[in-house]
């Protein structure tokens, strides 16, 4: 696909390839991965002023997320990628091959640091979701830091510098430019832009912002930071929609391919019936989700793996609200337990106060299924966040849950976010959904392509 980039995307390639440090604030689906990819081809390929780039995620975001978007389109195609992941042995191993990018988990920063100690190989760094670098205590901040002076480059990407107030920014703005704007201490920082808060017992347990700061801090930092809501770009569409790819451990997509080859071996050699191809589709995007249903509708769990993506996704938005539709009982429950021990407001949706609680801003996480709440509801107040946990075939479903959201009175670009297992169903519902209409050949077609492939591939 050709990337015919937004005004405001040339000015955010621009400001990377012209600002060697620089915060790149962008809100949700305004295309941060592509816009940083193109940069980099740009740096490395026609400038020359880049050797080694470094990507730090998400682990979720570095499994699938900047791969798949490079591959996306054709001026990125060529890019090489090495995902620095998995054990210690496939980690270094992705270390030495040769790469364009390496792409690291946030969690492995420490490892990562102390591996190559002296010898920083990364004359470029991106920090995606650098929200997760926020605290000034933590360990990875603290690594990343102490080799801010090898790198050259570095981009910090996120949508939410600041979820937590104005102390959040400090130790992102230290990591680009060493302390020269906010202090080169965070105890310099808190003194001069804060008041003591609540306390008690001589202890302070906050602090609150003096006059002034927020305009102050803002200032200080306008030259080396970017930020745009996509609220503010008409040229998006009112609906933003985009995939998180969903990467299966070795376990899960070795027991994924085990029940597809299962269920596809025992179906009749004639044609495949809409009865069975219904079946194996629902039993296939079950396992794609984490868990099945067996013959007495008992609940066995495979994998976390999408449950992990879900977590990693909701913590990014910091506390922005969400409605998440999921596809079965046993979804519901997993999301409900995954959620048991944050912080967050999670509700489901069954009924009117439900509805009132979550446009009054009572709730951070609303839990819906799309064939119970798909028509009828107003809930554009509440939030602009619509993320899909799992599929659904039906379009018209789809649809009008999507447009619960986005109606009149939504202040806000809708962003309709997709967890989507690589390999797996879950592509063939989201190509289905793309056709915007009856998707019942596609179901058959798709499913077909799928049965043969495995029936040539299984040797008995």
């Amino acid at each position: 696909m050709e990337f015919i980039p937004h005004e405001y995307q040339q000015r955010c390639i621009k400001k990377i390839c012209d600002i060697k440090k620089l915060g790149l604030f962008l809100d949700m689906g305004l295309g941060k991965t592509i816009t940083t990819l193109t940069a980099i081809k740009e740096l490395k390929y026609y400038r020359f002023q880049v050797k080694k780039v470094l990507v730090i995620a998400p682990k979720k975001v570095a499994e699938g997320t900047w791969s798949k978007e490079k591959d996306k389109w054709e001026h990125t195609k060529l890019l090489r990628i090495s995902s620095v992941l998995g054990n210690l042995k496939n980690r270094i191993k992705a270390l030495n091959t040769p790469a364009d990018v390496y792409i690291i988990n946030r969690e492995n920063v420490c490892w990562l640091v102390d591996y190559y100690k002296n010898e920083w190989p990364f004359d470029m760094v991106v920090v995606d979701e650098s929200s997760s670098f926020k605290s000034h205590k933590a360990k990875r901040f603290k690594s990343l830091a102490s080799v801010s002076n090898k790198i050259d480059r570095m981009v910090l990407l996120t949508g939410t510098p600041s979820p937590n107030g104005l102390a959040d920014l400090w130790s992102q703005i230290y990591l680009i430019d060493g302390g020269e704007r906010l202090g080169k201490r965070y105890t310099q920082f808190r003194e001069r832009y804060f008041d003591p808060g609540d306390r008690g017992n001589n202890v302070i347990y906050n602090y609150r912002a003096k006059p002034g700061s927020e305009g102050s801090i803002l200032s200080k930092i306008s030259d080396i930071c970017v930020s745009m809501k996509a609220e503010d770009y008409l040229q998006l569409p009112d609906i933003v929609e985009h995939e998180i790819p969903v990467v299966l451990d070795t376990k899960a997509l070795k027991a994924y391919r085990e029940l597809e080859k299962k269920m596809i071996l025992e179906l009749p050699d004639d044609e495949i019936s809409v009865t069975s191809a219904a079946a194996l589709s629902n039993k296939l995007l079950q396992l794609a989700n984490g868990a099945v249903y067996d013959d007495e509708h008992n609940v066995h769990e495979v994998h976390r793996c999408k449950i992990d993506a879900f977590l990693e996704y909701i913590d990014s938005l910091q506390g922005k609200p969400s409605l998440v539709f999921y596809n079965y009982q046993h979804d519901r429950k997993r999301i409900l337990e995954s959620l048991s021990t944050s912080h967050l407001r999670v509700r489901e949706l069954k009924t009117a106060e439900d509805e009132d609680a979550w446009n009054n801003h009572e709730v951070d996480v609303l839990l819906a299924h799309p064939a119970s709440s798909a028509y009828g509801l107003n809930l554009q107040e509440g939030g602009n966040h619509v993320i899909w946990f799992g599929l659904t075939w039906n379009y018209e479903l789809y649809v009008q849950a999507v447009k619960r959201l986005h109606r009149q009175g939504q202040k806000n670009k809708v962003i309709v976010s997709h967890l989507v297992c690589s390999g797996t169903r879950d592509e063939d519902v989201m190509e289905a959904l793309k056709r915007k209409g009856d998707v019942q050949e596609w179901v058959m077609q798709s499913l077909k392509a799928r049965i043969r492939k495995v029936k040539e591939g299984y040797k008995e």
